[in-house]
């Protein structure tokens, strides 16, 4: 029994079925106005900044507990583009998770299927999004790949990831989409996420 609430990062269990099924810690839903984030340190929700705008995230979003986007994460992103310069971002690895009925607020854990991702650069960072559905969802636990989603559904998805960080007094844009990728490749960078996790993070745990 637990005394003590679970930190999301550290705390929680990804789940028995990675990567076909993981476990989400969901940080903001869409009717948020604030965008809210994990303190790395206390686990307690912390206000990153007001959405000063109207960019309005179109699902749930969280991260994958026990995951790192490090090395093995960023190596996966200088091989698809042939480069050599790309590092992980330093953070949880991102999860954006469909359902159909509103969810009216995030501190929660969900579990979900991952059906694909984006492949974003953030000033030179992996910044990738693992795309899931809701598991057992009535509309969306159909869908198997990315691809099969509508693709209204899809570029909702990449307008906000690629603007949501820009300001109106910006010349280009901060986050880069650099592909789009299948169920196979999400697996890939969810294993090597938990992989960098171990590596580079779990030892620093106390």
């Amino acid at each position: 029994m637990y005394r003590h609430k679970a930190h999301p990062w550290h705390g929680i269990h990804p789940g028995e079925q990675v990567p076909h099924e993981v476990t989400a810690f969901i940080e903001i839903v869409p009717t948020d106005t604030v965008k809210y984030e994990v303190d790395k340190v206390s686990g307690y929700l912390s206000i990153d900044r007001p959405q000063k705008y109207s960019n309005i995230v179109p699902a749930l979003y969280g991260f994958i507990p026990k995951s790192y986007s490090g090395t093995q994460v960023a190596g996966l992103t200088n091989e698809a583009l042939k480069r050599q310069d790309i590092h992980g971002d330093g953070d949880p690895l991102d999860i954006c998770v469909l359902a159909e009925k509103d969810v009216s607020h995030g501190d929660i854990i969900v579990r979900a299927r991952p059906i694909g991702g984006l492949r974003l650069l953030d000033h030179n960072q992996a910044d990738d999004k693992i795309i899931a559905v809701l598991r057992d969802d009535m509309i969306y636990d159909r869908f198997e790949d990315i691809h099969e989603l509508p693709e209204k559904i899809l570029n909702r998805l990449i307008h906000y990831f690629t603007t949501y960080k820009d300001l109106p007094t910006d010349k280009h844009p901060r986050m880069i989409l650099e592909g789009i990728y299948d169920r196979d490749v999400a697996y890939d960078v969810i294993l090597r996420s938990m992989a960098d996790y171990q590596t580079e993070v779990a030892h620093t745990i106390q």
